[in-house]
């Protein structure tokens, strides 16, 4: 356990160093960039060492693997991000624990997250996921609604009781014109947070940038930086 304290906090340090770097380099106060640490695959004591070492905000992207570790560390003051796509039938579940679910991406999943906040009497953050590679009326491969649908489903969110309407996220597309293109990608991103503002002022968060793309996605202006392999290694394979 000591070794993997020491693993995770020499990790943090330079994913720390790499986030005051690049928002040096944008011009940007520190304070103005959220780390969530993606822990998927990787187990709860995990999750407590860097509770100890001082993240507050992590992120899963499997219902079946988020619930008990989230149970597991209930004790703890950690606000849990949900980030992969989304089935209704997950929705009580991750509901019961998930302070933001950041990939909002039809109108029939804030319908059902609506009625499972009420029911759990908790307030869900939302973030309307971005595709970048989806084609007007149609989903991202990666999920997601086409930029022409983010202003339907941000006001069916702000109008569902029980939610709050907290911003954006995406995913650096791997096709379409985007692919490769991250630093336009998140550049894009941001000027759809810029508009979504005009009409939802509170839904500033912006959420962009992963272990390999963090900078470019600082750069660009997002708030929320998503990091799981440059925290805990590279993952175990599945199977």
């Amino acid at each position: 356990m000591t070794d993997r304290r020491t693993q995770l906090a020499e990790n943090l340090a330079q994913v720390e160093e790499r986030i005051a770097s690049a928002c040096a380099s944008a011009g940007r106060e520190r304070e103005d960039v959220t780390l969530i640490v993606v822990t998927k695959t990787y187990p709860a004591s995990d999750v407590r060492i860097l509770y100890e070492l001082g993240v507050r905000e992590v992120a899963e992207n499997r219902d079946q693997d988020a619930a008990p570790k989230a149970a597991a560390c209930a004790d703890l003051s950690l606000t849990w991000h949900f980030v992969g796509q989304l089935q209704t039938n997950k929705v009580r579940s991750v509901a019961g624990y998930a302070g933001v679910v950041q990939s909002v991406d039809r109108v029939k999943l804030v319908t059902a997250l609506s009625a499972a906040a009420v029911r759990s009497g908790r307030e869900l953050g939302c973030l309307i996921q971005v595709a970048l590679d989806a084609e007007s009326g149609e989903r991202g491969d990666r999920g997601g609604v086409a930029p022409d649908a983010i202003e339907e489903l941000a006001a069916s969110v702000e109008e569902a009781e029980g939610l709050r309407l907290d911003g954006l996220m995406t995913v650096a597309p791997l096709a379409g014109p985007y692919a490769g293109r991250q630093r336009a990608a998140f550049d894009r991103l941001v000027e759809f947070s810029s508009r979504l503002r005009g009409n939802h002022p509170a839904a500033n968060m912006v959420s962009a940038g992963m272990s390999a793309d963090l900078e470019d996605a600082i750069a660009a202006g997002a708030t929320h930086v998503r990091v799981g392999t440059a925290v805990l290694g590279v993952r175990p394979r599945l199977g």
